[in-house]
């Protein structure tokens, strides 16, 4: 190890340490700074280290009112079996701020259950960085399958694909789905989806007992189109058509009708698991988002949702 890795390396110990006595032992940065003989100032900055480093993960266990109350309501009103609204930060436009982590902290309690289940997996930048927040675990009694391909348009993995990032923290037998996430025509995606060795895969998709996906909006930003797995022209006539959301490439109306041809006739995700017989989550929040979370919602594309309580009004207003 070179003098330079060796300084990193120390420098995270003493982050990690310090960011141990601060949010597990109860130390304030006074007390830290006496104790491993540096300055307030350096102690500040270690423990500011340890949670940008992902050394420490901080989960709220309070339960605030406002949000529950939310939660309440939107079970109530869309006939949602789960609803979990976290608090949002009005300064930040972020999209996964809050519900990654009450994503994730929803993941590890499914998966710490000793009677085996099978997990569907969607893609997206939320549901990328709940899986970076679960902790390493054993899960050798459960499956976790992947809805959607995991090939980009140029040959490359999909960034956003999750499937091999959470097989590896949680040891668990994974199904990925070796597919691009859009297939070049129609025959195209009728020929690859026919291969015996994706057959086996669909199905156990379709029999999964909890699903978590994301939700992408259709707007100029579009990550569909960000990604480079549709063309803006393709983008243009989406909008045209009505398209104000997708769900693992699947791409729906403001009335969660899925839109005909166009990108939907050739993508080649598994259908969404049966929201009669399992749980399907989306993680989603955010204005951009909003017309279509109210979409899967609404036409029950999804029976769980986790968002936040800006957008959690906007639902209910």
């Amino acid at each position: 190890m070179s003098a330079r890795q060796d300084s990193v390396s120390t420098r995270l110990d003493d982050a990690a340490r310090a960011g141990w006595l601060y949010y597990v032992a109860g130390n304030t940065q006074d007390q830290i700074a006496a104790k491993l003989g540096i300055s307030r100032q350096t102690a500040q900055r270690l423990v500011s280290l340890a949670v940008s480093e992902g050394l420490i993960k901080v989960r709220v266990d309070h339960p605030i009112a406002q949000c529950l109350d939310f939660a309440q309501h939107l079970r109530s009103r869309f006939a949602l079996d789960l609803v979990e609204v976290v608090p949002s930060d009005p300064d930040s436009s972020s999209t996964t701020i809050g519900i990654a982590g009450a994503a994730a902290a929803e993941i590890e309690r499914r998966l710490r259950s000793e009677q085996p289940i099978v997990m569907a997996i969607g893609t997206g930048r939320t549901l990328k960085a709940a899986i970076e927040q679960l902790p390493p675990m054993e899960c050798p009694q459960h499956k976790v399958v992947s809805l959607t391909g995991n090939i980009s348009p140029d040959g490359s993995a999909a960034f956003y694909n999750v499937i091999f990032t959470m097989a590896d923290r949680i040891k668990a037998r994974s199904f990925p789905m070796p597919l691009p996430v859009i297939a070049s025509s129609p025959e195209e995606r009728e020929m690859l989806l026919g291969q015996p060795m994706i057959q086996p895969t669909l199905a156990l998709a379709a029999r999964a007992d909890v699903t978590f996906v994301g939700i992408g909006d259709l707007g100029p930003k579009a990550p569909l189109y960000e990604d480079g797995f549709i063309s803006e022209s393709e983008l243009r006539a989406l909008q045209k058509a009505g398209a104000v959301g997708e769900i693992v490439g699947w791409v729906f109306d403001r009335e969660g009708r899925m839109i005909d041809g166009i990108t939907n006739e050739r993508v080649a995700s598994a259908p969404l698991p049966s929201r009669e017989k399992s749980l399907v989550v989306a993680l989603a929040m955010g204005e951009r988002k909003l017309p279509g979370i109210l979409a899967a919602v609404n036409r029950r594309l999804v029976n769980g949702l986790i968002t936040d309580e800006r957008t959690a009004a906007a639902l209910l207003g």
